[in-house]
């Protein structure tokens, strides 16, 4: 299963969240630290936000945090919600693609099993688990 950039932006902003749960962040200050486009990181702040994962506040001295504790959003809650119930195969869409191979397909039911594998790991990892810590100052404190 491959993620969206859009969901790769998305949990690399909730692992540095995470990694100061109690702090508020600009999107340009996550867009620099990841090298992220800016509106591109809006945008996914947005979708965040409306999901309920994070807080937002406008206008001077506004931001975005987490608005529930990293220990309990997990990383499948997060793909699901940003990912949707997009076919991971054609025959996977509701109306059945153009597969010539259904009803008799063999391969549709171990892909489906493959991607409840794949959700249900990420639903036992918390985004507290995944935690992005800060860089540590380069300039450290001088003795006096």
């Amino acid at each position: 299963m491959r993620l969206t950039s859009f969901t790769d932006f998305a949990l690399r902003a909730l692992m540095r969240l995470a990694g100061e749960p109690d702090r508020s962040f600009a999107t340009s200050e996550i867009a620099t630290e990841f090298g992220i486009s800016r509106n591109h990181l809006a945008k996914v702040v947005r979708d965040l936000a409306d999901a309920g994962f994070i807080a937002t506040q406008r206008g001077a001295g506004g931001g975005f945090s987490l608005a529930r504790p990293p220990q309990a959003i997990t990383l499948g809650e997060v793909v699901r919600a940003l990912e949707g119930s997009g076919a991971l195969v054609e025959c996977f869409r509701d109306d059945g693609g153009d597969c010539v191979l259904l009803p008799r397909c063999r391969l549709k039911a171990r892909l489906a099993a493959a991607r409840e594998a794949f959700l249900r790991e990420l639903d036992g990892t918390t985004l507290a688990e995944c935690a992005y810590l800060p860089a540590p100052s380069r300039h450290p404190a001088r003795a006096s």
